[in-house]
């Protein structure tokens, strides 16, 4: 697929080679969320969600796709009163035009030890799979009240589990009757415990650390805009500060999955395709998409290997630089 990036800055040559070409590597799916890379010992594989479907799949190198978890986010049979309403992005009157409910597994990630971590939207809830296959709650509730709908899940060295928690896994979202807590905000799991560190984002998102871990990135869905904040000792954030406003950007996308390299560069997701951030926000280059990103990750051995997950389809494309770990 010939999709030429797009420089902003001399600096990009340095990230992507002129001549890198997007690939799709499977599609066919409802929408695809969560791309995780893990290394195994032979080509490791790649793990994402496909929301509508509630399953996470694997994906090899060899181009082999399975079902890696069924019911992934949602566990009860009544799937039709939960999750976000959503539609494959066509005209209504247009014969392909498709409707449905996004209530299953969104964000994924893996912990210290390699477990899988979900977050689960429509179960609303934060939940790790063991490696004996067993799902452990880690997150259901704060001060008592129910989460409205994980979104996006990180894990830091020291064991802490960042979540962004949303309106999505309710079926009629902010007014849902079930909904408990009044407001997106970010959370902190740590020794048990469940912390909001960020009540400022309406429509909260993504989430990343920079590569020292002192920085952590969180953005703003629709809104389109990137905040920075500082890592306190004890996980706590300060310095709630602008990173990007990409409100004024044109094209299919939003501000969604976030990733950093080793450089401490931020690569997101975002109108027009995935967006390349220095450490300080000054746009790098952008790479084309051919349908809205909703998330990335790098993978491959030598994490030099870009995983986007869109609406439809898995796409792949080379990078000189690797992802941070």
């Amino acid at each position: 697929m010939k999709i030429s990036p797009v420089s902003k800055h001399s600096s990009f040559a340095n990230l992507i080679a002129p001549d890198a070409m997007l690939e799709q590597v499977v599609t066919g799916f409802g929408f695809t969320e969560g791309v995780t890379w893990v290394n195994s010992e032979k080509q490791g594989y790649l793990l994402f969600s496909d929301i509508p479907a509630n399953v996470i799949y694997r994906w090899t190198p060899a181009g082999d796709v399975s079902v890696y978890l069924e019911k992934s986010g949602y566990q009860k049979p009544d799937v039709w009163r939960v999750g976000m309403p959503f539609t494959n992005g066509k005209d209504p009157s247009d014969p392909g035009f498709e409707q449905f409910n996004m209530f299953g597994s969104n964000g994924l990630t893996l912990d210290n030890e390699g477990r899988l971590v979900i977050a689960t939207w429509a179960g609303r809830s934060i939940v790790r799979i063991e490696k004996d296959g067993t799902r452990t709650v880690l997150a259901d509730r704060y001060e008592g009240k129910r989460l409205g709908g994980p979104n996006d899940v990180v894990v830091r060295k020291d064991g802490s589990i960042y979540f962004t928690d949303t309106f999505g896994g309710m079926l009629k979202l902010s007014d849902d009757k079930s909904k408990e807590i009044d407001a997106n905000a970010i959370y902190m799991i740590r020794d048990g415990k469940v912390t909001q560190v960020v009540s400022d984002l309406p429509n909260t998102n993504g989430l990343a650390f920079s590569p020292d871990e002192k920085i952590l990135y969180a953005n703003g869905s629709i809104d389109n805009y990137i905040h920075r904040y500082d890592v306190k000792p004890d996980g706590s954030l300060s310095e709630s500060k602008m990173y990007i406003d990409l409100r004024k950007e044109k094209g299919v996308g939003i501000t969604d999955g976030m990733r950093v390299d080793v450089a401490g560069n931020l690569w997101t997701t975002a109108p027009g395709g995935i967006w390349i951030l220095s450490p300080s926000g000054e746009p790098l280059g952008v790479i084309p998409l051919p349908e809205g990103g909703s998330n990335l990750v790098f993978g491959d051995a030598d994490r030099k290997t870009l995983y986007i997950s869109a609406a439809t389809s898995i796409y792949k494309i080379r990078t000189l630089i690797a992802g941070a770990r």
